[in-house]
């Protein structure tokens, strides 16, 4: 596919699927407001209906299985990601890192770009800012809901179970995913004299600060990278491994959509051709080793991984794979 192809299929897949430029198109003298009133809707319909409730069921199953991980599916809504997805496409450029050791044997790793990095430039020095503006919104989510997921699955069994029993669910440390909760249900009303974008995810804060806070505690991100795998040798998976090498308290992975802007979905989908998520976790009996346990994911599942959590992308034989991974550090409980 030549460029100027490629180029006008981009321009009209953020057409198709972000309203507020339909809208400019053919409203210009109403071009700004129009964008800001779409793009309200789409960050308050960003978080699926009832993750917070989700979320506790998910973490007293996990803890009676006594597993470490959690995925929630579709918990990002996948037409949020549908209207993101061609400025990612768009933007993406790979940067080649070489990690000591090896992260799953590969010393030398070309598939991620990163949009923010660990203290010293690791583990590279130049992280891309216009990628992390795109995706901003998003990763403000993502850290309330690990924000939360953290709290209650590092929490005592009987408080959390005792606090899930109550009549509304909830497990009484949810009240940033509560607001996405109920500003979810209101996406489809009018928005006129709501919060902005900015004050909505980011709960009254206006800086760009890695840090926040969730349920009680607060959570600072390490290291964000998207990932894209191919088919190719060397490309197609990141096999078992452990997050930042154990360093990490904990990371979240978002399977991003299918790429449907760069050429037919049949080709660039990897349906019925490998992908998901393989994690070692919990014990199986008799023996106590941890259970391997399969997820197949699609786009806007949500992963929620501990600290140290064997797990792996698994390998892809066509097509191509999108992912969100960021890795997180508890700063205050």
């Amino acid at each position: 596919m030549d460029e100027g192809s490629r180029s006008e299929r981009l321009q009209l897949g953020r057409r198709m699927n972000n309203p507020s430029l339909l809208q400019a198109d053919a409203q210009h003298s109403n071009a700004a407001s129009a964008s800001k009133s779409t793009s309200t809707v789409h960050d308050l319909a960003m978080a699926k209906d009832g993750i917070g409730r989700e979320i506790t069921r998910g973490v007293i199953r996990a803890k009676l299985a006594k597993t470490r991980h959690l995925v929630i599916r579709q918990g990002i809504r996948p037409a949020y990601l549908d209207a993101i997805m061609p400025a990612v496409i768009d933007n993406f450029r790979p940067q080649t890192v070489t990690y000591n050791g090896g992260v799953a044997k590969i010393k030398e790793w070309k598939l991620s770009c990163y949009l923010e990095v660990m203290e010293g430039g690791v583990p590279c020095a130049n992280p891309d800012l216009k990628m992390l503006d795109i995706c901003l919104p998003l990763l403000e989510v993502c850290d309330d809901l690990f924000s939360s997921w953290y709290r209650q699955q590092h929490s005592c069994n009987d408080a959390v179970q005792r606090k899930a029993s109550k009549p509304r669910g909830g497990s009484g440390g949810e009240e940033n995913i509560g607001n996405y909760d109920r500003m979810a249900s209101a996406a489809g009303s009018s928005t006129a004299g709501s919060k902005s974008v900015t004050e909505m995810n980011r709960c009254g804060g206006e800086q760009k600060d890695q840090v926040r806070s969730g349920g009680g505690i607060k959570v600072k991100r390490l290291m964000t990278f998207i990932t894209r795998y191919t088919a190719a040798p060397n490309e197609n998976a990141l096999l078992k491994h452990i997050d930042g090498a154990g360093k990490v308290d904990g990371s979240v992975v978002v399977a991003l959509p299918i790429d449907r802007w760069t050429g037919p979905e049949e080709v660039n989908s990897f349906e019925g051709h490998g992908g998901g998520l393989t994690f070692w976790d919990g014990k199986s009996r008799p023996l106590g080793r941890p259970q391997e346990i399969q997820y197949d994911t699609r786009s806007g599942d949500l992963a929620f991984i501990d600290r140290a959590v064997w797990h792996q992308a698994n390998p892809i034989t066509q097509g191509t794979r999108w992912a969100l991974v960021v890795f997180y550090k508890v700063v205050d409980s």
